[in-house]
């Protein structure tokens, strides 16, 4: 053989084995990979190797299907950029940021990052003021800086790309994989079952904290598909329709007669009773207005569907009777659902020959209650740009100008006029001295000086709202025209991560709210509401009450006839007046952490006619004469014209 000949094999010989040494690499980095970013994925949600390391010898099936869906993903990149290295970079920086946000997500609400929020767009940057701290910062300065080596492998490793016809092949296996894990297709929901997964959809703090992240995740991208009841259909909606067209004939029978007051629902950013914490004491009473109208007006507290945030699915369930409970946990109905013509108090008012307006001293493209107003009915939206030459209190319009507002449009009005006002002033954090180091009401109690700059920061937007209700209450007291103000917060405040000052002053006993027993859940949901006008109205004491019911109950208290829908609410709130997916309160004050069999069928019914409104076929609409447009009085439904009286 000749010197030539043998030189090429030789050559030959070690490419091959090259070849063969950088498939082996590249297959011991696929499987490698993936371990290692999900181990990342939990270090960072969880916060210590501990406690990552404990979960994961305690669950290694769940950590090895983590491990199988991050594999899924790492390989679809990969498939895609056609670079090891790249792909490992791109795949750990992607998931990195996931789990970053579920991160900070759950130690400032309670909640970690779900499918649906890829979808908030502009609002979550609203975010970014809440990760600002050097903690927060170091944090995800870490997570950048592990991220930035392995891209710098590029200037050393070759591309190590697959072959044409493999990542075709490996793309679409993984393409179809992903999505039979996202829909729970028969075999990967027998693969679930295997592996012992418990999808806890009622609490998914648990859930995440439990399965993991990237499955916990996964798992619930099937919620962004709201299912059909299993007994709904048109002929039990008909069934339905016809024993609540009863229930509004009742209604009808008792209303009030010719009396229609301007009715202003203000629904005030974060409010809440901080003289409600233990071991803490106040210079002066921070809410004294609030203090007084518990006394002598109409009063109680509502079971908030969120906390720390997530104002517009309170508005959700307040506006259109609808509960939270029957959608998916962390889902955003202003962003998800609404995007037709949906009835609601603001179509309702209007049907009545009222101006329905709404005010929100905010962006009007937030929460997308822009487009959201227009299908609920209102007449219009006063929003951040409407406001002129406003009055700023810290970085937002202050809640005295929302107040001047309201005034403002019930003067311009000839017609009745209903209000719903959202408010901003006190939006957190409250770690940002807004006001300044002047606090006109001083803390004193079990708190460490951070926890108690941030209460006394969240005090003085308390004590501000609380003013700001005076304000409305020193004009109405002077008009001739009947007035009702119904004012509440949308959730509690998030004092602080990990709920410091809650923990620090003994209100709850610990950050863990999967450990919370359910009194103290219902603490941690329960936000104060006042009802006052300048007419007569008997005075109410209400224990608890879900935000769904507050608009069938005030129509009550007005003996104004309820829709057919508000009607149902207003009967279903005897039986359970507290309503929450892991939280229900029955008539006698006792808890439960999920419907009890007895109003089992009766709650049922409930999400049957929310489902039919929402998703549906509208087919109560259909049998009991209601509008199937906002706005569209029934011309038999005694409604008054756009000249009615106003006594």
């Amino acid at each position: 053989m000749r010197p030539l000949d043998v030189q090429g094999q030789a050559k030959s010989s070690r490419s091959k084995l090259a070849r063969m040494g950088w498939n082996s690499f590249i297959v011991a980095a696929m499987i490698g990979i993936p371990l290692l970013l999900v181990f990342g994925m939990e270090l960072i949600g969880r916060g210590t190797v501990h406690e990552t390391w404990t979960w994961l010898t305690a669950n290694w099936k769940l950590f090895g299907l983590n491990a199988l869906i991050v594999f899924l993903v790492f390989a679809l990149i990969y498939c895609m950029i056609g670079s090891l290295v790249l792909s490992a970079g791109i795949s750990a920086l992607l998931l990195s940021i996931v789990s970053l946000i579920s991160y900070f997500k759950v130690k400032l609400i309670g909640e970690p990052f779900f499918p649906w929020d890829i979808f908030l767009n502009k609002e979550s940057m609203n975010i970014l003021p809440l990760v600002t701290t050097h903690a927060a910062l170091m944090r995800i300065g870490v997570v950048f800086a592990v991220v930035a080596v392995i891209f710098l492998f590029r200037l050393w490793l070759p591309r190590l790309s697959l072959r044409p016809v493999t990542r075709v092949a490996l793309g679409a296996l993984c393409v179809f994989a992903l999505y039979s894990f996202g829909v729970k297709a028969p075999w990967t929901g027998k693969l679930l079952d295997r592996a012992g997964v418990n999808e806890i959809v009622w609490n998914q703090h648990e859930n995440y904290g439990t399965n993991g992240l990237s499955l916990a995740f996964t798992m619930n991208v099937k919620n962004t598909i709201v299912p059909k009841p299993p007994g709904y259909s048109e002929p039990t909606m008909a069934s339905l329709a016809e024993s609540l067209n009863e229930m509004v004939g009742a209604s009808t029978a008792n209303a009030a007669s010719g009396v229609k007051p301007n009715v202003i629902f203000i629904m005030n950013e974060a409010f809440w009773d901080p003289t409600l914490l233990p071991n803490v004491t106040f210079s002066e009473d921070p809410v004294p207005t609030v203090h007084r109208l518990e006394q002598e007006s109409t009063s109680g507290y509502l079971l908030s569907p969120q906390f720390g945030g997530g104002t517009s699915n309170v508005e959700f369930e307040v506006l259109t009777g609808q509960s939270m409970s029957f959608l998916p946990a962390g889902s955003v109905p202003y962003q998800q659902y609404i995007s037709k013509p949906t009835p609601s108090m603001a179509s309702y008012f209007k049907g009545l020959g009222y101006k329905s307006a709404a005010i929100h001293s905010y962006e009007g493209w937030f929460w997308n209650r822009e487009n959201v107003y227009k299908h609920m009915g209102f007449d219009s939206f006063q929003s951040k740009d409407g406001f002129q030459n406003p009055e700023y209190r810290g970085a937002f319009i202050a809640d005295d100008e929302v107040s001047k507002s309201i005034i403002k449009e019930v003067e311009a009005n000839a017609n009745p006029t209903f209000i719903y006002a959202v408010t901003m002033q006190n939006h957190g954090p409250y770690d940002d001295h807004r006001y300044g180091s002047d606090n006109p009401i001083q803390v004193q109690g079990s708190l460490d000086d951070t926890a108690r700059d941030t209460l006394e920061t969240y005090v003085h937007g308390a004590r501000d709202a609380d003013r700001s209700l005076q304000l409305l209450i020193d004009h109405f007291e002077k008009s001739d025209e009947p007035t009702i103000i119904v004012f509440y917060g949308d959730h509690m405040p998030m004092l602080g991560y990990d709920y410091d000052v809650y923990v620090q002053s003994g209100f709850i006993p610990t950050a863990k709210s999967d450990q919370w027993s359910l009194e103290e859940l219902k603490k941690m949901r329960s936000v104060p509401f006042v009802m006052w006008s300048n007419f007569d109205m008997a005075k109410e004491q209400v224990p608890v009450l879900s935000n769904s019911f507050l608009s069938a109950y005030v129509l009550d208290r007005l003996q104004m006839e309820k829709p057919a829908a508000l009607a149902y609410n207003a009967e279903l709130s005897k039986k359970i007046p507290g309503l929450l997916r892991n939280l229900v309160v029955d008539s006698d004050g006792q808890m439960h952490a999920s419907v009890p069999a007895s109003v089992a069928a009766d709650v049922e019914k409930y999400r049957e006619l929310q489902y039919d409104e929402l998703f549906g076929k509208q087919y109560l609409a259909k049998y009991t004469g209601a509008p199937s447009t906002p706005g569209a009085a029934d011309p038999d439904s005694g409604g008054a014209g756009p000249n009615a009286e106003r006594h």
